[in-house]
């Protein structure tokens, strides 16, 4: 569309391109023009409302200057006019640009592209540049959806291969753009070419990806481990065989080849983020990621974007995303039709948990029979922040709602995952500017989920879910409050702790998220949390003892998030979730020689 204007269909941008063409108005028009090309690069009358504009004015570059945000379609319209007047390359760098800016749009679907002539008027360096600007402003590997408008960039290359068949670093460029967009084949007989004809390190390089695609892992390293020989200081190169090697079953000699690499270069950013990496793979400590996010906040300036970090946490519980509730009433909340009736049950029941079952079933009648061990209704400790407040089984929030403002303003951006803990912290910034009655008003009235995609799959198929998920971005939001404050006296440590040692409730785990998140983000409350953390687990055991405690398993994999936690406080988190330290876990092979003997025994 044009810059200045609403969005237009590119028939009707084109019409008043021609009225202010016919006025003379060339300025205008070219406004149109550019608009009309930015929502259709190929329709040949925007091309012919452009040609005739070039004729008008001397040739149209200066309709179309480039300056600071320009308009995507004034940097394609200049694009052609540019290979119209000679200066196909310069045309070819602001395509690309325009490609990087939307990847699926097929900028480069026109004939002068294409054209096999266009391949012998540039010079084969130049051209190589061009490929690999490409390669640098898509994906790796390009999805299947986003091929079809890079194919004019690969005929291209079709076309400059065949005109410099010796060319090393085009036949690799070449390859690299071919394997992005699935024709590993090609890749593989390009690189091999660039290879055979003149020998180097980011020749093998692009062999070795080739390869890599191509499934043939051997060959890969091989080249990978050339690609070393030409240069042994280029580190990125061991961490490129280090993720292969590992992504292959081969971990511990993955972690060989990272160390090589570290004991070159110890503050190697590729290096360090892999071997963070592997490590966390090879035991599950969460003290490599730890040491991960504390390197990538003191190296803020690596050399790329880095996903080892949110590659290690994703799916995981609490490190990339909200535990889901467990316990009969978020059983029935997942299992409810609406009909009304009787839900027993023997366990505990968070308040949290009895609020949402009440406004998604109003019908449904709860009954709690109690049982051994301490009331679930009264606080662990004694607490001057109470969300909540019981009339025998019955329980309503202690505190007030929050205003319509901070319900909408906390829901525009709830999601129950987030790519890592300082990530979370990050974004819960934008609610610094609640107050604190509004923030615990969020927690024990949270907002209804919103009529998004996401919030219908939630109400559908686990509004438990998205009420956590309130409840965990409103205590981030806690750790925004009063920052000026010192950490042991702030507002926002005795808050938190208030939640933790609350009752049982959803609210506790999101608390104790917060904290943890704390402990990621800053070094110094490191020791604070996790003896707090500590506490709280062995509670919450020591309780499990006599009677059910819902939260028991989530506290577990809390803990396992804790920066710096204790031994003794990890192993009991272990057996809370029900798993057995990685210095206790045979080996998988072990494990499944196991399992076959056991079954086998069974028959018998």
């Amino acid at each position: 569309m044009s810059p200045d204007e609403q969005d237009l269909p590119a028939t009707e941008e084109l019409a008043l391109a021609r009225l202010a063409l016919a006025d003379g108005d060339l300025a205008h028009a070219a406004t149109h023009v550019a608009g009309a090309l930015a929502q259709a690069p190929t329709l040949p009358e925007a091309h012919e409302l452009l040609a005739r504009l070039a004729a008008a004015g001397d040739g149209g570059l200066d309709l179309f200057p480039l300056h600071q945000n320009v308009f995507v379609g004034t940097v394609v319209a200049r694009a052609h006019l540019l290979a119209a007047a000679g200066r196909p390359a310069e045309g070819l760098d602001l395509l690309v640009a325009a490609t990087g800016h939307a990847p699926t749009t097929p900028w480069a679907e026109v004939p002068w592209v294409t054209a096999p002539d266009l391949a012998e008027r540039l010079d084969p360096d130049r051209t190589a540049r061009i490929l690999m600007q490409i390669c640098a402003a898509t994906p790796d590997p390009v999805p299947r959806a986003g091929r079809a408008a890079l194919t004019p960039y690969l005929a291209l290359a079709r076309n400059a291969v065949t005109v410099h068949p010796e060319h090393a670093l085009l036949l690799g460029a070449a390859s690299a753009l071919a394997r992005r967009i699935g024709e590993v084949a090609l890749a593989v007989r390009w690189a091999t070419r660039g290879v055979r004809t003149e020998p180097s390190k980011i020749g093998e390089v692009w062999l070795g990806y080739a390869y890599r695609s191509a499934g043939r892992i051997r060959d890969a390293l091989a080249a990978l481990e050339r690609a070393v020989a030409h240069d042994p200081d280029d580190l990125a190169v061991y961490a490129d065989i280090a993720g292969t090697l590992a992504d292959h079953g081969r971990l511990d000699d993955a972690l060989a080849w990272i160390d090589r690499a570290l004991a070159r270069d110890p503050s190697f950013d590729c290096a360090v983020h892999t071997a963070h990496r592997l490590r966390f793979r090879r035991d599950g400590d969460v003290a490599h990621l730890v040491a991960l996010a504390d390197f990538a906040r003191e190296h803020p300036d690596d050399s790329h974007e880095h996903a080892d970090l949110a590659e290690s946490c994703a799916g995981r519980p609490w490190l990339g995303q909200v535990t889901p509730a467990v316990g009969p009433l978020a059983d029935a909340l997942r299992a409810a039709d609406g009909s009304g009736g009787t839900l027993r049950s023997a366990s505990p029941t968070p308040p949290s948990a009895l609020r949402t079952l009440a406004g998604a079933v109003p019908d449904l009648r709860v009954e709690v029979t109690g049982g051994p061990g301490p009331d679930p209704r009264e606080p662990r400790r004694a607490t001057t922040h109470r969300l909540w407040r019981y009339d025998g089984t019955a329980v309503t929030p202690a505190v007030a709602p929050p205003s319509p403002e901070a319900a909408e303003h906390l829901r525009q951006f709830v999601h129950p995952a987030w790519p890592h803990p300082p990530a979370a912290y990050d974004a819960a910034v934008a609610l610094a500017t609640l107050d604190l009655a509004e923030l615990l008003g969020l927690l024990a009235h949270p907002p209804a989920a919103p009529p998004t995609g996401l919030g219908r799959v939630l109400d559908d198929q686990d509004p438990a879910l998205w009420v956590r998920s309130v409840q965990v971005w409103t205590c981030l939001g806690l750790l925004h409050h009063r920052t000026d404050e010192p950490w042991p006296t702030s507002t926002r440590r005795a808050v938190l702790l208030d939640l933790v040692w609350g009752i049982e409730d959803w609210t506790t785990e999101a608390a104790a998220f917060a904290l943890v998140t704390a402990a990621w983000v800053d070094p110094a409350v490191r020791g604070d949390v996790a003896a707090v953390v500590a506490e709280r687990l062995a509670d919450a055991a020591e309780v499990a003892r006599t009677r059910p405690v819902p939260i028991a398993a989530s506290l577990g994999h809390l803990a396992l998030a804790t920066p710096d936690l204790p031994t003794a406080a990890r192993t009991l988190a272990y057996r809370l979730v029900g798993a057995p330290p990685p210095g206790e876990r045979a080996p998988g092979g072990l494990r499944r020689l196991w399992h076959r003997l056991v079954t086998l025994l069974r028959r018998h």
